[in-house]
């Protein structure tokens, strides 16, 4: 039976008279964030349902005729039971168990609990992972079950094998405005008792979850690696497409995406779901340069095995990304086929003695992160004459990494770029650096030629960008020209009599980098928040760039591109910008692989919250349904940019300026953290 919210409420209200519920509703509520979507729930019925799931496995075991039992604990946050019926405790808890073995001597698993079906391509017979189905669940205690798997496991199983159970589970808060919660879990264990010493530890979730925030496949169910690879087996492959569906294989592919030579080719990478649902990864692009395996492959979140794609390269691993190689003939590598895996460590050793050789690390270096560039490394010293009606005199250095300062006449590009004021940028000039004075000490001035607006007031910044070309690996075949970029540095100063007040901080570096691993965008010039701000400031548009016969003009105000970017597949309305040589950049493909309501990805100090500062200016976008837009307007409507969205922010907004902290203010029926909420 089920009972509507409104009579749970009165429910939970009479129980509350009677037992008292105040240390609970406290208890609960401290497990909870203003990001979470119970924080804003009624208090006496957050403690009553005790929203999210933990799963546990207690132990594993096959018994000598096969058969496979697990014990495990259902429980909410707090560890106390759950009832998976959802009688005696609130919401149902649907469970799904998959059982798996690690044969000696081998890195991947071989499933017991899967499906077997057919190619519909070529007719040969394929594995699908898939939960065991039939099987009987024991009830012991409160929240304490044991499971009997309908799968046994094979006669004359490795009993010194290490097996792993895995269980997914979800349970339905539906009825209480508070969706579903998730959570899944595995255990290791070797049938005949003896300690667990092989294991498959190759990526770990908290690696993925630096993007995906949180990993979450397959409607929601599935959350952790430890559990995809158990189902991702070197045997399983899509039935429609006959893809391979072996976990290094697939994420690498998706990852890859859009730049598989495959797809580059004018093919595709498709996948068909048992519903009939198209999943196309032909587009993907990762937001990071791709030769950075260790985003992934990461040393710092304890998997034990993190270095296997240097101590373990197979035809598998490495032909999934470089897909355009044919092991088979030795077309694309070197005309050497390989018809096993044994010889590939031996020329892919894991560090030559050079960048870009046949070694793993070389093979994958970054040509701009390359340890053998000299190094660009830029300081700014001071402003001079920087008032109000005066041409500022700019002292800055350019060394290299091991303090040697640098010619000008050597670098390609330097520029040095004035905007202010820092309240909100409105305006930003660029002038030529290189042709700024010696100080004989390894020091230059620079006067500009701006003179900044005689009525100016506070602070304005001066920031520094370019690069020099240098030749790696020079009179070798593997010659290259890499742009060695100087890290982007600035500077604030006060143009009146007003203490210096920076631009205050939105959004963090490194909070980009854990998803873009370096950022650097306009062919390595810009790498820091500090310095595209002062270009993507909200009068800046694209209309020098963009031909009449595209117009209106789009903003690069940075909060409204960036929100835009990240938004990508989702928004209603084109994205498209047009850059340096009128090159087109259509944004509307992105997938972004986290949560956008996480605000929190990307801003720092509660940027993202209303009231905005009564200094930042409306952004101009003649592209827009509201032109020029109010600040908060701007932000807003970047993600939710369809008109009804419009027509909300503007029937808030009148000469006084915007009424959007009524509503959306920390604490408010509708805040920017309760919207937001997960």
């Amino acid at each position: 039976m089920q009972l509507k919210l409104s009579t749970w409420l009165r429910v939970i209200g009479a129980f509350s008279l009677i037992f008292g519920s105040v240390a609970l509703i406290s208890a609960v509520r401290s497990r909870t964030t203003v990001h979470d979507k119970a924080y804003y729930a009624n208090a006496q019925l957050v403690a009553f349902v005790r929203p999210g799931l933990q799963v546990t496995i207690l132990a594993g075991k096959i018994a000598s005729d096969g058969a496979v039992t697990t014990t495990f604990q259902v429980a909410d946050p707090q560890g106390l039971p759950l009832d998976k019926d959802g009688i005696t405790s609130p919401g149902a808890v649907t469970l799904s168990f998959v059982v798996d073995v690690l044969p000696k001597g081998q890195s991947q698993y071989t499933p017991y609990t899967a499906d077997v079906g057919t190619n519909s391509i070529t007719g040969d017979s394929v594995i699908t992972g898939s939960p065991d189905d039939g099987g009987t669940l024991e009830t012991v205690a409160d929240g304490k079950y044991i499971y009997t798997f309908n799968t046994k496991a094979p006669t004359g199983f490795d009993a010194s094998a290490t097996h792993t159970i895995g269980i997914y589970a979800a349970r339905d808060l539906s009825d209480f405005d508070l969706g579903t919660s998730y959570a899944d879990t595995t255990f290791n264990f070797v049938p005949n008792g003896t300690a667990v010493v092989d294991v498959r530890d190759v990526v770990r979730t908290p690696a993925c979850n630096t993007c995906h925030n949180p990993l979450s496949f397959h409607l929601g169910t599935r959350r952790s690696v430890e559990l995809c690879v158990l189902c991702h087996t070197a045997q399983a492959a899509d039935p429609d497409t006959g893809l391979s569906l072996d976990f290094k294989v697939m994420v690498h592919k998706i990852h890859r995406g859009s730049s598989l030579p495959s797809v580059q080719a004018g093919g595709t990478y498709t996948f068909i779901a048992a519903d009939g649902t198209v999943y196309d990864y032909s587009k993907t692009v990762f937001p990071a340069d791709t030769r950075t395996c260790t985003a992934c492959h990461s040393t710092s979140v304890g998997a034990k095995q993190a270095n296997n794609y240097l101590t373990q390269p197979s035809r598998a691993a490495c032909g999934s990304c470089h897909d355009n190689v044919n092991f088979a003939t030795g077309e694309n590598h070197v005309n050497l086929p390989e018809f096993d895996d044994r010889q590939c460590s031996t020329c892919h050793i894991q560090k030559g003695e050079l960048e870009f050789d046949a070694s793993i690390i070389g093979a994958h270096t970054i040509p701009r992160l390359s340890t053998s560039l000299p190094g660009t490394v830029f300081s700014l010293v001071r402003v001079d004459n920087g008032l109000a009606g005066k041409q500022p005199a700019v002292t800055f250095a350019v060394r290299d990494k091991s303090g040697n300062p640098i010619p000008l006449s050597q670098l390609d590009r330097l520029a040095l770029v004035i905007a202010g004021p820092s309240s909100d940028y409105a305006a930003y000039v660029s002038e030529d650096g290189r042709k700024a004075s010696s100080n004989n000490d390894g020091s230059y001035t620079y006067k500009f030629q701006y003179t900044i607006p005689p009525k100016a007031t506070g602070t304005f910044t001066v920031g520094i960008e370019g690069y020099r070309t240098v030749k790696l690996l020079p009179g070798t075949v593997k010659e290259m020209s890499v742009r060695d970029a100087g890290h982007n540095v600035v500077l604030n100063f006060p143009v009146d009599s007003a203490p210096v007040a920076p631009r205050r901080a939105v959004v963090a570096l490194a909070n980009c980098n854990s998803c873009h691993s370096s950022l650097s965008v306009h062919g390595d010039n810009r790498n820091a928040i500090e310095q595209c701000v002062l270009c993507h400031n909200p009068n800046t548009t694209d209309s020098g760039q963009r031909p009449a016969s595209a117009n209106p003009a789009q903003t690069v105000d940075f909060r409204t591109m960036i929100h835009k970017i990240h938004r990508g597949q989702d928004l209603k309305n084109d994205y498209t910008v047009f850059g340096f040589q009128a090159s087109v950049n259509n944004f509307n493909g992105v997938q972004f692989p986290g949560d956008l309501r996480d605000c929190a990805t990307c801003h720092v100090n509660g940027s993202e919250q209303v009231p905005l500062p009564d200094s930042l200016l409306p952004v101009q976008n003649p592209a827009a349904f509201i032109n020029p837009a109010p600040p908060a307007t701007a932000a807003c409507l970047a993600c939710h940019d369809g008109k009804t969205s419009a027509s909300h922010a503007l029937a808030n907004t009148t000469q006084l300026g915007e009424a959007c902290s009524v509503c959306h203010s920390d604490g408010a029926q509708f805040s920017v953290n309760k919207v937001h909420a997960r």
